[in-house]
């Protein structure tokens, strides 16, 4: 499951791509967020090392920021052989994901986040969910048709997958975008939805797929919340979901986890 590609207007996007957030030690993982900026962020050799073994199990995509130590990581990566596509997420800020300042995330230099990608094998890059859900249309789409312009698909991330979807519709030209990278899991865990019913899920990809984006799922082991047997049976049933995101923390991680998935 997830470890074939789909070619898209011209452009190979595999449905499998490696999170950044074990290695950029997000908050949202909680206590472990200081041992990954121990592990991971502060020793990008070790990054790389996860990096490496998640490629030698099949994964062919990573999902990149503009950071010097993550790039660093990918490039120690490279230079041993791990040749992925990038899925780059433009406008990343150092806005606090718990607390987040939307009027900050907007600050952020988009347009050398772009010309970076550029370089790289980027099929595909992503408005960062801050911008998104700050709801400044106008800048969203001059995000936009700045990837479009640099040749690469385009898409959005959210983090209030209910909430920004009821309003793109009315507010953004559904053109500039072809990708929607969404929080997905069985426990609706960093999801803006309360609960998780059969008839609320059903309403909810509904919604989403009446967009008429490739969807790419991401927390689907909600944040380390879900063990990967549980994650990967309740995706056997999942068919609106064209890609995933997941993050690992370790090699032992990236062989176990990675394997696992094959089987479903």
């Amino acid at each position: 499951m997830f470890f074939e590609d789909f070619e898209y207007k011209g452009k190979v996007i595999p449905q499998c791509i490696l999170g950044y957030g074990p290695f950029m030690a997000e908050l949202y993982y909680g206590h472990r967020s200081r041992l990954y900026l121990d592990d991971l962020y502060n020793n990008p050799q070790n990054a790389s090392e996860v990096i490496v073994e998640a490629y030698n199990q099949g994964v062919r995509a990573i999902n990149l920021v503009n950071d010097s130590k993550l790039l660093e990581a990918y490039d120690i990566a490279v230079s041993e052989g791990c040749e992925m596509k990038v899925i780059a997420t433009i406008g990343k800020s150092d806005v606090d994901y718990l607390n987040p300042n939307y009027e900050v995330a907007k600050e952020v230099d988009w347009d050398e986040d772009i010309e970076l990608f550029s370089q790289y094998d980027c099929p595909l890059m992503i408005v960062d969910e801050f911008i998104t859900d700050a709801y400044d249309w106008r800048l969203t789409s001059k995000i936009l048709n700045g990837i479009k312009d640099a040749g690469s698909l385009s898409g959005l991330s959210t983090a209030f997958p209910s909430r920004t979807s009821d309003l793109l519709a009315d507010n953004l030209d559904m053109d500039l975008f072809d990708f929607y990278m969404i929080p997905y899991n069985s426990l609706s865990y960093m999801m803006d939805i309360s609960a998780f019913n059969a008839s609320q899920r059903q309403e909810f990809i509904e919604k989403i797929v009446s967009l008429n984006k490739k969807i790419i799922a991401t927390r689907i082991l909600a944040a380390g919340v879900l063990k990967p047997k549980e994650a990967f049976t309740f995706y056997k049933n999942v068919d609106f979901v064209d890609a995933i995101c997941m993050g690992v923390a370790k090699v032992e991680e990236a062989r176990e986890d990675f394997e696992l998935l094959k089987e479903y």
